[in-house]
């Protein structure tokens, strides 16, 4: 607001919990609630805020689902007819993919947990819409289109609510005709789901110093697209992962293809955000990959109907933060709970918020509020989702030290021995540096040529960033901020030679070399997937990503 406008006071509404993010975890949590509620015979009032324009607006995921979370939270969901699970996994195929040619991997050499045998192939944004419907049937209260964007503390710093962005304020920061004051939604605890590098657990993080004492976070960068294929190039139920080209072997990532029902392919391609060339563009790389010859056909006489991008947390065992603080708790993938080698995280988001809802639950019922659940801190490693991760804890560390091909060796070595005898050789391995401090200068590295886009299986930036169907209301603050705009420039630019334009997936950054003011540092936020990766990769940590107007972003229809 510009400084002297006064503000309206805000209405509030009071709940027993709020939840930020209808995500798996979410919904997960608000489902136990309201069950045990329900088991008890007692009334629960929970709310869940989604800053989408609907719930799965801004779900985007492979995604292969292992349905041990879904089978303790539903566990007759095999037999409900609208359950968009559909599509079993029937084959695993490992690839290792050179400039010209394939090599498949024999799935004996695979460590069991890689196995996706009794997993389903689905959109997880649809899935998430189920689970919603399931949520408000018991009477949960779901809001999309509402961006939390402020954590609201008591005189004591504990956490008792949320409040909503003001909507309607014009991009000079003035209230416009249309303003609305946000609304203050108070808990007597409140979970933290919305996803990778959210704001608001962020700020927690920072605040009650959650991550101290544990490695750095790490991330990724996850892109995919939807695609319908011809019918004599599909094989329902088949997932295919791949490592190798177009990356070398000092840049981690790898890719998958799974084919869901009704003839359509979700392609991904997944890179970890501690490479070092500022050259390298994430985006560029991906639409490199389908051009392979052992990728191409698929893709080829098909129809690109979707696309999208968005971080991941890659830290896993040793980054997860302390995920309890005064008056509530993070969940998901805003805990990082992630399983790095198997491109899979619902089922422990789902875990998690369930674990989460039963802690809560207890808590209610003693009559406490707005304390540590420390009971959720202290069982999740011991539980279902710590055993998850602790058996793949060195696979990214050992990746990111010795490289593709030595550390896919050693990390398999790594989850052999670790399921089969529940013990490491390399102990726990540190991740070392953040993701942010691992580009070189340019002028230490070699430009990158990337082939110009076909239209048949590789495209540019924005006619992707269409198929997301991604929208913001054009006449609202930016909500990409950059700290020093000095610093952007002599640092960014003149010394890393502005990898923004290139790490961003949707066009968002660009340096402007012509005119008076050249070179000049333009934000075209409109285009914001919400992907993140700006916050996280920018080398300054200069660029901080803030929820934009509720309902603006991505519209995934089927991500």
């Amino acid at each position: 607001m510009s400084d002297g406008e006064a503000l309206p006071e805000r209405e509030s509404m009071e709940f027993d919990v709020v939840i930020v993010g209808a995500g798996p975890a979410g919904l997960s949590a608000a489902i136990r609630l309201k069950q045990l509620s329900m088991e008890a015979g007692e009334e629960l009032s929970v709310v869940v805020l989604e800053k989408g324009s609907e719930v799965g607006a801004h779900i985007l995921s492979g995604a292969v689902i292992d349905p041990v979370a879904l089978d303790r939270l539903i566990p007759d969901w095999r037999e409900d007819d609208t359950a968009p699970l559909k599509t079993p996994v029937t084959e695993d195929k490992f690839m290792v993919l050179g400039p010209a040619g394939a090599m498949r991997l024999p799935n004996f050499m695979m460590p069991p947990l890689m196995n996706n045998h009794g997993a389903y192939i689905v959109s997880l944004g649809n899935v998430c819409r189920w689970l919603a419907g399931k949520a408000e049937e018991l009477g949960v209260e779901i809001y999309p289109g509402f961006a939390a964007s402020e954590v609201l503390y008591d005189d004591e710093g504990r956490v008792i609510g949320v409040a909503t962005g003001d909507m309607g304020v014009t991009r000079s920061g003035e209230q416009g005709p249309n303003y609305t004051r946000g609304m203050a939604l108070l808990g007597k605890y409140v979970f933290i789901g919305e996803g990778v590098r959210g704001s608001l657990a962020k700020e927690l993080i920072a605040r009650y110093e959650l991550d101290k004492g544990r490695d750095p976070a790490k991330f990724g960068i996850g892109l995919k697209e939807l695609w319908q294929v011809a019918p004599e190039k599909h094989q329902q139920g088949l997932v295919q992962h791949s490592f190798g080209w177009p990356l070398d072997s000092r840049t981690g990532g790898g890719s998958f293809l799974y084919h869901l029902e009704d003839n359509q392919v979700a392609v991904g391609f997944v890179l970890h955000l501690n490479y070092e060339n500022p050259y390298l563009s994430p985006f560029d790389e991906f639409q490199r990959f389908k051009t392979h010859p052992a990728i191409r056909d698929v893709f080829e006489g098909g129809k690109r109907i979707a696309y999208g991008a968005r971080a991941i947390a890659e830290g896993g065992w040793q980054s997860v933060p302390k995920v309890c603080f005064p008056g509530g708790v993070l969940l998901g993938c805003a805990a990082g709970f992630l399983n790095v080698p198997r491109i899979k995280g619902t089922h422990n988001a789902m875990l998690s918020g369930m674990l989460a809802a039963e802690k809560t639950f207890e808590a209610l019922k003693e009559g406490r509020a707005n304390d540590e659940l420390t009971a959720f801190e202290n069982e999740w490693r011991d539980g279902a989702i710590g055993k998850d991760l602790k058996k793949v804890r060195n696979v990214k560390p050992l990746w990111s030290k010795f490289g593709t091909w030595i550390g896919i060796a050693l990390g398999g070595l790594d989850m052999w021995t670790n399921t089969l005898f529940g013990f490491s050789f390399f102990g726990t391995m540190s991740h070392g540096k953040p993701d942010y401090t691992t580009l070189k200068p340019a002028a230490e590295c070699k430009p990158i040529d990337y082939p110009k886009p076909d239209g048949v299986v590789s495209f540019d930036k924005l006619s992707s960033v269409f198929l997301s169907s991604t929208n913001h209301e054009e006449d609202q603050p930016i909500h990409l901020k950059v700290k020093d705009m000095e610093l952007q420039k002599k640092s960014e630019h003149d010394v890393y030679a502005g990898p923004s334009n290139r790490y961003c997936p949707a066009g968002v950054y660009e340096w402007i070399e012509e005119g008076a003011d050249a070179p000049r540092f333009q934000i075209n936020a409109q285009n914001c997937v919400h992907c993140k990766t700006c916050d996280i990769k920018d080398p300054n940590q200069n660029i901080t990503w803030t929820v934009p107007e509720g309902g603006g972003g991505p519209n995934y229809p089927n991500m």
